[in-house]
């Protein structure tokens, strides 16, 4: 399972997981959901206390990884398949152009 605590700005929005049945799951943070109801990610995903769950990576995610060129720099020197999706979003998208950034939680961070 890969997690990653998405970020809106300085708040931290929610977290983003890759399971090991290879599902997503986005679920916003509590605290976010009490205190910015209007501060939503997607217009697709607006701020609920219920998981967003999908058998793909949700399209707004997709958005933030890297495209053409760009895509194969990242994908050579973190040596990550293209297709690896939820790799390249947890290794590309800490400093995002915009608002929304995943920072990566590794799996020691859990225990």
């Amino acid at each position: 399972m890969r997690r990653g605590k998405v970020y809106y700005k300085e708040y931290l929005a929610g977290m983003i997981t890759e399971t090991d049945d290879g599902e997503y799951v986005f679920q916003y943070n509590q605290t976010y959901v009490k205190e910015h109801l209007d501060l939503f990610l997607s217009f697709t995903m607006p701020v609920t206390d219920k998981p967003y769950i999908s058998n793909r990576l949700f399209p707004f995610f997709e958005g933030l990884i890297p495209e053409g060129w760009l895509l194969e720099i990242a994908s050579e020197n973190w040596r990550i398949n293209k297709n690896d999706r939820m790799g390249l979003l947890l290794a590309c998208c800490r400093n995002c152009i915009g608002a929304v950034s995943v920072v990566p939680i590794a799996e020691e961070d859990e225990r």
